[in-house]
């Protein structure tokens, strides 16, 4: 099982736009997926059709010890999602003080190995306990990045937090992908962009780019990813050959 999370403390950088899209697209392609939301603001949730207000269980009662997974897990379109509540706003502090505090979320998650090929987590968009459970837990970081001047701002220290977390709590964790959104190929600066991030992270930038297409922003609105929403658009082409690139890294 490969268990994925994707970080940037920057907002805006397309991460639950990729979780979700990655997410059904490898399920397209015959993995069983879990998607993990793991940010307050509940943006994957409310993205699938999932009224996180409503919500009886949730990630948060999962890391507070109420809830065990399988009453957590919601089912969508062949794809299980483990749904976030506004009330994991609160989280960071009400487990500031909780003994193994870092490991609460891959205690959680340890019984899955052989239920999903993959656990997709969508990473608030900051640096704290959150994150840290979500890194502890995870064996991959995927890193998404859009082309603008200041894509790389703040990157290293979230590649400083990744060494730490290596070195003191989880030491398979490493980055294996960066995944480049909004691209449009016209645009010189964003050629130059790309050339600078690849000069940081190397052949972990994948191949594929998810060029600037409306569609993307477009399907969450109607509760539904790229492949149903528009499956003949750009924005689905260039997700299905994004998921291809993440399955030849299962050989490697």
């Amino acid at each position: 099982m490969r268990v994925i999370a994707f970080i940037n403390q920057k907002g805006g950088v397309s991460k639950t736009t990729g979780v979700v899209n990655i997410g059904y697209g490898l399920h397209a392609l015959n993995r069983k997926v879990l998607l993990l939301d793991m940010d307050p603001q509940a943006h994957l949730t409310y993205s699938l059709g999932i009224e996180s207000h409503e919500l009886e269980n949730s990630t948060y009662s999962l890391l507070k010890g109420e809830s065990p997974v399988s009453e957590v897990i919601v089912h969508r379109k062949g794809v299980d999602i483990l749904p976030a509540s506004l009330e994991l706003s609160g989280a960071e502090i009400e487990l500031s003080s909780m003994p193994g505090r870092e490991v609460l979320l891959k205690e959680s998650l340890a019984f899955l190995h052989s239920e999903y090929d993959y656990v997709l987590i969508d990473c608030p968009p900051s640096l704290g306990l959150l994150t840290l459970n979500a890194l502890t837990a995870a064996s991959e970081v995927y890193i998404p990045l859009l082309p603008e001047f200041l894509a790389l701002r703040g990157v290293r220290k979230l590649m400083e937090v990744v060494e730490i977390v290596r070195k003191r709590l989880n030491p398979v964790i490493h980055i294996t992908g960066v995944l480049i959104s909004r691209f449009d190929n016209r645009k010189i600066l964003h050629k130059e962009i790309v050339e600078n991030v690849k000069s940081v992270f190397g052949k972990a930038v994948f191949e594929t780019y998810i060029r600037e297409n409306i569609a993307i922003a477009e399907a969450p609105s109607y509760g539904e990813n790229i492949f149903e929403y528009k499956p003949n658009s750009n924005g689905a082409a260039d997700y299905e050959a994004l998921c291809l690139e993440i399955i030849k890294q299962e050989k490697s």
